[in-house]
């Protein structure tokens, strides 16, 4: 199979040589260990996010007998009755409906009014690590900044924060390729804890509504905007995780591709006017979520291959983030890159609703350790998070001064 294998912490460490590999060889390849067909090329996996053929779900359309899939275990049922109602993992009438209701509180002049918050809070996240001499960015900067951000979108209240992070990486878990049973169970475990949570802060709600995201989904409800309670928790479980878990490792990811790469982090330092083009270089460069999945919903062809109904189809964003078809240099770091054109935020219907947000975030962190902590640098050499899919850091110790 080459050097394709998600398993191997060689491969984990960087793929993106095994990436290259699989784009040489041809457009799709067919690995057994996960029963998937591989995508590695730009176009292709452009093409394919948009294409109607494919699906995040299938049982909009089937049953799990008729698309010769297995129903998932018994044991699993909480984790997938939540993500199953949650707008990712659905497709056309639900996700339109369920998008509209969300895309409301993600319009550029909502988006445009967290700058403040989201600014001020960076600063004084750096701020307490600069004082302290240094710390973990991980857990000092890039977790608190999105979590407090979309919590406070959401409306959970600052004291119930601490439990979300766990919850999300918990759920997260079952994201990447043939999860154990011991991941399988924590999901279902934070699975279960995190609808009951929300369950009851969406009844605190409904009784006093105040100015954020889960009272104008209540508020919607009653006006006749149909979102069943079920769809409302796995909604807000959705954004929770989705609106911090790329942030965070984009942030550490990104971090450390610049301490890796000092001429760039000096040229950033020299020009901070680089910021914008930054954030997107370094979401292409070192890509959170590495892999997509979708359903063949109708058999499709690529190059010669037809890959029948029931077949999934991995696509893989780190690969098309550096398929030298589309990205001159593909492995060098560009801070000034401008034409780029890369798929970190996915594609077509299931483009990620918070990314302006994200963005934002990331800048406004980046701003903040530029302006305040202008020697920053790393302690040692960071450990990787063990995950193929959901790419990161365990953490990233840095000191100031």
């Amino acid at each position: 199979m080459g050097a394709f294998d998600p398993w191997d912490p060689a491969f984990v460490a960087d793929p993106y040589p095994a990436y290259a590999e699989l784009r040489a060889r041809g457009r799709v390849e067919y690995f057994e260990p996960s029963d998937q067909w591989l995508v590695a090329h730009h176009a292709d996996v452009s093409a394919l996010l948009r294409d109607r053929r494919l699906g995040r779900t299938y049982l909009h359309r089937f049953t799990h007998e008729e698309f010769g899939r297995t129903a998932p275990p018994a044991e699993h049922e909480p984790f997938h009755v939540l993500n199953d109602h949650g707008m990712l993992d659905l497709e056309a009438p639900d996700h339109t409906r369920i998008r509209r209701l969300v895309s409301k509180a993600f319009t550029p002049r909502t988006v445009e009014r967290l700058q403040p918050y989201v600014r001020e809070l960076a600063g004084r996240l750096v701020g307490d690590l600069v004082e302290a001499g240094g710390g973990d960015l991980l857990k000092d900067v890039a977790e608190p900044l999105p979590v407090a951000v979309i919590a406070e979108m959401l409306g959970v209240p600052e004291a119930d924060r601490a439990p979300l992070r766990p919850w999300s990486a918990d759920i997260c878990g079952m994201y990447e390729l043939n999860p154990s049973r011991e991941t399988a169970e924590r999901a279902v475990r934070a699975s279960v804890e995190f609808s009951e949570y929300l369950r009851e802060l969406i009844a605190q709600r409904r009784a006093r509504p105040g100015d954020d995201l889960i009272s104008g989904l209540i508020a919607a409800y009653d006006e006749g905007d149909r979102l069943s309670e079920q769809e409302m928790i796995s909604t807000c479980v959705l954004l929770l995780n989705a609106g911090h878990e790329a942030t965070v490792n984009a942030t550490v990811n990104g971090w450390w591709a610049l301490f890796r790469n000092p001429d760039q982090l000096a040229a950033l330092r020299a020009d901070p006017t680089l910021v914008p083009t930054a954030v997107e270089e370094l979401m292409r460069y070192d890509t959170p979520l590495q892999m997509f999945e979708r359903w063949v919903l109708d058999d499709i062809e690529i190059d010669g291959t037809t890959i029948p109904r029931g077949a999934e189809i991995a696509l893989l964003f780190g690969s098309a983030n550096h398929d030298p078809e589309v990205f001159d240099r593909p492995g060098t770091l560009d801070l000034g890159r401008t034409e780029n054109p890369h798929i970190s935020f996915s594609a077509g219907i299931h483009y990620c609703i918070g990314a302006p947000l994200a963005r934002i975030e990331l800048a406004a962190s980046m701003r903040a350790l530029l302006e305040q902590a202008p020697d920053l640098a790393p302690v040692a050499d960071p450990q990787r998070n063990p995950n193929f899919v959901i790419r990161g850091l365990k953490g990233l110790d840095v000191r100031v001064g």
